[in-house]
Order: C-alpha cells, then structure tokens, then sequence
C-alpha cells in the first residue's frame, strides 16, 4: 500500500529544518550504504549522530505520533530515528530494495523494515528531477510531494531517487516495524478503519459501528505480531 500524507509538518517547522539542513555539514552517502547499494547511492548523508538529526528527527517523531492518518496506516510498532539525505548537481539512488532488517544506532535493538517513508523537505519547483520512483504491484508510482508531505511504503518496494538537475532536493528517511507484517493485510485495516469512520460520521447512532470496531480489533489481534 502506498499512501501520501499530507501536511505532517507545519509551516514553521518546515522552514526552521530546511534552512538549519541547508547550513549542515554534510558527508557521503556512501559511508552507509552496503556493499551493492554503494555502487547506486550518489547524495550526500547527514551524519547519524549529528545533533540536528536527533533534533529534527524528534520532531518528526513527534509530528508522526499525533497523525492519526500515519497511525492508522502503519500500525506502527518500532520507528527508526530519522536520517536524513541531500541530493543535488545530478545525485541520484538507483534502483534498491530497502535492507530487511536496520539497527537503531548505538543500541542493541533492530527494526524490521516493514514500511519505508520519506518526507520531503524542499518544494518540487525549488528543483528538477529527484522523483521517487516506487515500483509496485500496478507499475512504475513517481513521486515528487510538496514540503511538508510524507510518502510510506512497503519496504519490499524496488525502488531509486531519479537524478537531481537543478537545485536541492532535501528529505527524511525512515522505516517502520508494523504491528502487522503482512502489506496486504494492513490494507485491509486501513479500508475497514475508514469504513468504521465513514459509518460514524453519517449514521453516529447505528449499531453496526460497535460490531465494525470489534471485527477491526478482533482482526488485529489475529494478525499482530506482538
């Protein structure tokens, strides 16, 4: 399931972070890629443990714990702290799958990369190129989302940042361990939780929003992992 959100962060938080990214020191992306992904990944990194990635990825945290359209996408049980990538003068990320499993720096916990998600920083006409370009079970998806927006999706995605030819593309990257592996059944939650929203807003007395809710919980339940 791919889905956009829109909005995750809001005006002031969105210009504070780009103009203190725009003035980081940045390194080579490459000093975190794996042996194959090396010979594709062409951006530069913000260090893991930069203290403005842990400030600005806290508050990415914190936006996406109040967004009830991300909660109920993801069903998230584990997120990695945000890192975050520049691209710029032809950089680009060729096509990847995302690594199974990531290790939550200086811990000795993991994360399970059930769902992949990037948040972008710059506008698309502050720079040309730098779609994401997911590839998934009805073809070729390009995204390109306006400052503020983040896109989540399956972590098992073939997926590359096209070239960037113009200007600066800024973005976060992350990964979220689901309550619910499997994609496909989270899209069914996520359908019936709208369903169950739907029905509340329209018919607020009927019954049939308790026997909903339970079939969702019930559902969960069944299909958690934890």
């Amino acid at each position: 399931m791919l889905l956009t959100i829109p909005d995750l962060l809001t005006a002031d938080e969105l210009r504070q972070c780009r103009q203190a990214l725009l003035d980081a020191q940045w390194e080579d992306g490459r000093r975190t890629a794996g042996h194959l992904a090396m010979h594709a990944k062409h951006n530069l990194q913000l260090p893991v443990d930069h203290p403005l990635a842990e400030q600005i990825g806290n508050l990415v945290l914190d936006a996406l714990g109040r967004n009830p359209r991300f909660i109920a996408a993801a069903l998230p049980l584990k997120v990695l702290p945000p890192r975050f990538n520049r691209y710029e003068g032809g950089g680009a990320y060729g096509n990847h799958i995302d690594g199974a499993v990531q290790n939550i720096p200086g811990t000795a916990h993991r994360v399970r990369t059930d769902i992949s998600a990037t948040l972008f920083f710059s506008d698309p006409q502050d720079y040309d190129g730098g779609e994401l370009i997911i590839e998934d079970t009805y073809g070729s998806q390009s995204v390109k989302l306006p400052a503020g927006s983040l896109v989540v999706y399956p972590g098992t995605s073939l997926h590359r940042v096209a070239p960037v030819t113009r200007g600066v593309r800024l973005a976060s990257f992350f990964w979220v361990q689901s309550l619910v592996r499997e994609d496909h059944l989270r899209a069914l939650l996520w359908e019936l939780d709208g369903a169950i929203q739907t029905v509340t807003v329209e018919k607020p007395d009927s019954p049939a929003i308790a026997r909903l809710t339970g079939v969702y919980h019930n559902l969960l339940r069944q299909w958690s992992d934890t």
